[in-house]
């Protein structure tokens, strides 16, 4: 099914965020029905550094290629600001299409941008979005390829400035709306209260972010389409990082962490070694 034809149903659609083939296929393994592929998330791992408009387009769209190697699930990605002007945010749909996207999530902040969650964002104006959105749209060679609109405004001009501005986005061609940051329950309950009967809504959930944590199943039932946990993998898999190499290195040994990690086995087993060298025999002449 696609995720355009997902996004008709009535079910919240969940996508946690991953950064690489091997998140992508833990996630796919864990029943997920999509997946986000987080700007953040790379940035954290492949920079090693913030989510602070460092990463470049052809590294998320080299991302991006990887994941569809390795999983077939529809998966949004993150465009930042497009990556420049209405040409730019063109280009960055023709390549992210190209790489196997199935949907892109583009903001309203300038350039170099910074986390949602972030203090200190700033603006294009409505108009210059508006024209970014109209401009991906007539650049995507499917119809199936969605346009997720992103306002930071509420940060920035307010609450009702970040509604205004989303009727804008949608009135240019924006097939889903992300309007980022909502600081209540009160303000989620009102961003769907206004759109959710017009066009999908995605919600944003940041551990220790500006929004309180709500379940897939709390959001659905307010009129959202879809949740993002967009860096929490990132956020897991730090903190056993730094448990795991502080640990070798008190005790020049991976012992005493073993029941933290899989072994050899296990995670060639999680990857599906024996399955790929068995499918290799099949054109080597080895096989049956």
């Amino acid at each position: 099914m696609s995720l355009k034809r997902r996004l008709h149903q009535d079910r919240i659609l969940t996508a946690p965020g991953v950064y690489d083939g091997l998140t992508a296929a833990i996630a796919a393994e864990a029943g997920f029905e999509a997946l986000y592929l987080s700007g953040a998330a790379v940035a954290y791992t492949r920079l090693g550094r913030p989510d602070i408009g460092l990463t470049s387009v052809t590294e998320m769209a080299d991302t991006m290629a990887l994941i569809r190697d390795r999983v077939d699930l529809p998966v949004i990605i993150d465009a930042d600001t497009g990556f420049g002007n209405a040409l730019n945010a063109q280009r960055t749909m023709r390549l992210y299409e190209r790489a196997g996207a199935n949907a892109l999530q583009i903001e309203d902040q300038t350039s170099p941008k910074r986390c949602g969650h972030l203090a200190d964002k700033s603006l294009i104006s409505t108009e210059e979005m508006a024209g970014k959105i109209a401009a991906m749209a007539d650049a995507r060679a499917s119809e199936e390829t969605l346009i997720i609109a992103r306002t930071d405004a509420i940060a920035v001009e307010g609450f009702e400035a970040a509604i205004e501005r989303a009727e804008r986005y949608v009135e240019a061609g924006a097939d889903a709306l992300f309007i980022e940051a909502p600081r209540s329950g009160a303000e989620l309950e009102q961003v769907a209260a206004r759109f959710a009967k017009r066009i999908p809504l995605l919600a944003n959930m940041v551990e220790g972010g500006s929004t309180p944590i709500s379940s897939a199943q709390d959001l659905e039932a307010a009129g959202f389409s879809i949740v993002i946990f967009p860096g929490g993998i990132v956020r897991a898999l730090a903190r056993t990082a730094v448990a795991y190499y502080e640990s070798l290195h008190q005790h020049g040994s991976n012992r005493p962490f073993s029941d933290r990690m899989f072994d050899f086995a296990g995670l060639n087993g999680l990857i599906g070694t024996d399955k790929m060298l068995e499918t290799g025999k099949r054109y080597d002449g080895s096989g049956d």
